[in-house]
């Protein structure tokens, strides 16, 4: 039996300023929401699917200046988290970097994906949380990169 699905990668990038992170409410219907892993009204990261021929943390870059604004350089991203992320249709690895230099103010780049960039605290995270950010998240905060799956 010939299985032609196919894995995925994808990076997202927790953007942390004076204790709050960046977060991006996903529209409310899935065709805007635009993920193979679903998430539509979850709260996520600037984050995408990587380009092929990028570098992680090239897509990290572009990612988050298309969804954002925001400027970051390579060398301010620190690979903080990987996680593997499944759904019935899809499967992606997602690699997650942290950064705490760079420029801009957040700007609602793609209204037909993100509704509203907000910061919250580390201690008040809002809910729903897109699954693979939520990962992301519970790696940094107990200080592991990868939590196995048993």
């Amino acid at each position: 039996m010939e299985n032609n699905k196919k894995i995925g990668i994808g990076v997202g990038v927790m953007l942390l300023k004076e204790g709050k992170i960046l977060l991006g409410k996903r529209h409310d219907d899935p065709e805007k929401a635009d993920s193979a892993l679903k998430g539509e009204g979850t709260w996520t990261v600037p984050g995408g699917k990587l380009d092929f021929g990028e570098s992680f943390e090239e897509g990290a870059k572009r990612e988050v200046f298309e969804e954002t604004g925001i400027r970051v350089e390579k060398e301010n991203l620190k690979f903080i988290s990987v996680s593997n992320d499944r759904v019935e249709a899809a499967h992606f690895a997602t690699i997650g970097f942290l950064c705490e230099k760079f420029e801009g103010k957040p700007e609602i780049k793609e209204p037909d994906e993100i509704t509203e960039w907000k910061w919250f605290p580390l201690g008040e995270l809002p809910s729903p949380m897109f699954f693979p950010v939520r990962k992301l998240l519970d790696n940094y905060l107990n200080g592991r990169v990868y939590d196995r799956e048993l």
